[in-house]
């Protein structure tokens, strides 16, 4: 929990400083793929993790993997972290700026999931409600899970919204058995 706190107030002041140099995209497409590829390579996250392995050689390393590609803003901050001994929060720090990132933005994910894929007008539907409820730039993710025999579920942030078949015969159950 307490490093959680931690990468939250780094990655607030990372999005500060890229707002206050104009370059807040570039350091959201740094932390996207920052994110993405310690969460698919093990050794880097272990690298980024182990307290072996030396401040700078880990500056090193980083600087090899991403000094081509990302923005000096986002090279620098991360640099600083990692002599700070600060490494092993390096994912969570980037996964805390695009979440920041969204709100600053006021984008939103949409997760969709119904029975069966819906016709394009029941989406734009379920979309414009969605949109007229909560505003901002909405992202929409489907996925499919037939075990809803019928119907969706829609989850925004901690909310959802169950309109599934298979929930309305659940609680169906339950209250005919009580």
């Amino acid at each position: 929990m307490a490093s959680s706190r931690v990468a939250s107030r780094y990655a607030k002041a990372l999005l500060d400083l890229s707002i206050e140099q104009k370059s807040i995209d570039k350091v959201n497409a740094d932390m996207l793929n920052l994110a993405s590829l310690c969460n698919e390579s093990k050794d880097l996250a272990n690298l980024l993790k182990s307290p072996i392995v030396d401040k700078n050689k880990k500056v090193e390393a980083f600087n090899a993997i991403f000094g081509k590609s990302m923005d000096k803003i986002s090279l620098g901050f991360f640099q600083l972290i990692v002599k700070n001994s600060r490494a092993d929060i390096v994912a969570e720090i980037a996964n805390s700026f695009v979440a920041q990132y969204k709100v600053h933005n006021d984008m939103l994910d949409v997760y969709l999931t119904s029975a069966v894929p819906l016709e394009a007008k029941t989406k734009d539907g379920i979309v414009a409600k969605i949109q007229k409820s909560f505003g901002g730039k909405i992202t929409l993710h489907e996925s499919i899970d037939a075990s809803l025999i019928g119907g969706f579920v829609v989850r925004i942030d901690d909310k959802q919204i169950d309109a599934s078949i298979a929930s309305q015969l659940s609680n169906l159950k339950n209250i005919l058995l009580n």
